[in-house]
């Protein structure tokens, strides 16, 4: 418990400074709350302490200082913090993390706010907590959407949906995230469900704006979105069977559709480059953001060699961003498969 906490204040630890990062602590702060919030730069965290805006990522929201720890230290963070909050790229988790005793992540409850896959292991982040890390079950759970942060920015009503393995954590987390324009939802029970539905509506908002790029429209886009949707029911029923799943639920649908759909789609606007004939490269340096479909797809591609999964848009993008394949070739082979 961080010095001067109230003995039942919930003191959170966010892992992250990003945009999704900074929207959480906005919420979070929302309510009676110490957050103990990890980025690199000390001069970030300097501003974020001095000015109340985190000047990097949505430097218009106010957040209330009062309440907020920033540090440059993540063992001191995660030592302070009894619930964790994971908050930034798939590709620096692991890094992130190894700089943790894992004796001390196995004492704390874990929620993933990450929609990716960690491209070392290409695992879910809450698989590589519990195998690689030795996190409980218990102690894991994930926050997923549909919600972007520039919305949270703005304070337009949103909705996230909590799920854990323990459910009684998920209602704990859920109620620290739900605020006046916040609501929250605990799916019970789903956890790689959600999130393996997560990663994948980053690899479909990649196609959609690679055909977006290409000049394609918004009849085809539907098309594309709905044999999507099958796509990944299909993959959750094989990789994580669920009966009682319902696919068409916000955490699953609803997180295609805005991802899909939504300008803030940091995805879409990739795969919109990439569709305009960018490489690789420079539309990752024109965004200057990371796009976590690219990294996730690879990794869900080597994981469907076992599971065996049809996958005709993920196998679109995948054969585009690393199968040197051209997305007029593979445009042709992906209109085919749709219906």
């Amino acid at each position: 418990m961080g010095e001067g906490a109230s003995p039942h204040m919930p003191v959170i630890g966010v892992i992250g400074a990003g945009s999704w990062a900074t929207a959480l602590v906005k919420i979070l702060s929302e309510g009676p709350v110490e957050i103990h919030w990890w980025m690199r730069s000390a001069e970030q965290a300097e501003q974020i302490s001095s000015l109340g805006r985190n000047p990097k990522y949505l430097s218009d929201i106010d957040l209330e200082v009062g309440k907020i720890h920033p540090s440059t230290s993540l063992v001191e963070v995660v030592e302070r913090s009894s619930l964790i909050i994971l908050a930034l790229p798939a590709a620096f988790v692991a890094e992130a993390l190894s700089a943790i005793p894992s004796s001390l992540l196995q004492t704390k409850t874990i929620f993933s706010a990450v929609k990716g896959m960690i491209p070392q292991t290409d695992d879910v982040v809450t698989d590589y907590l519990h195998h690689t890390l030795g996190v409980p079950e218990s102690g894991i759970g994930v926050i997923a959407g549909p919600c972007h942060s520039e919305e949270v920015a703005l304070e337009r009503q949103s909705y996230l949906t909590l799920s854990a393995f323990d459910e009684h954590r998920a209602a704990e987390m859920a109620h620290l995230l739900n605020c006046r324009y916040i609501h929250t939802h605990v799916i019970p029970n789903d956890v790689r469900g959600i999130e393996y539905a997560t990663v994948m509506k980053n690899i479909v908002a990649l196609a959609v704006g690679i055909t977006r790029g290409m000049n394609y429209g918004d009849n085809f886009q539907a098309v594309l979105v709905a044999n999507a949707m099958q796509e990944i029911r299909l993959f959750l029923d094989k990789a994580v069977p669920a009966t009682d799943r319902d696919v068409n639920a916000s955490a699953y649908l609803g997180d295609l559709l805005v991802t899909a759909y939504s300008q803030f789609s940091r995805n879409r606007v990739f795969g919109k480059m990439i569709g305009k004939g960018y490489t690789v490269k420079s539309a990752q340096l024109e965004m200057n953001m990371i796009a976590e479909g690219y990294f996730a797809v690879k990794s869900l591609m080597k994981q469907n060699e076992t599971i065996g999964a049809d996958l005709p848009v993920c196998t679109f993008v995948y054969n585009i961003l690393y199968g040197q394949s051209s997305p007029g070739r593979e445009i042709r082979a992906l209109e085919a498969r749709l219906k």
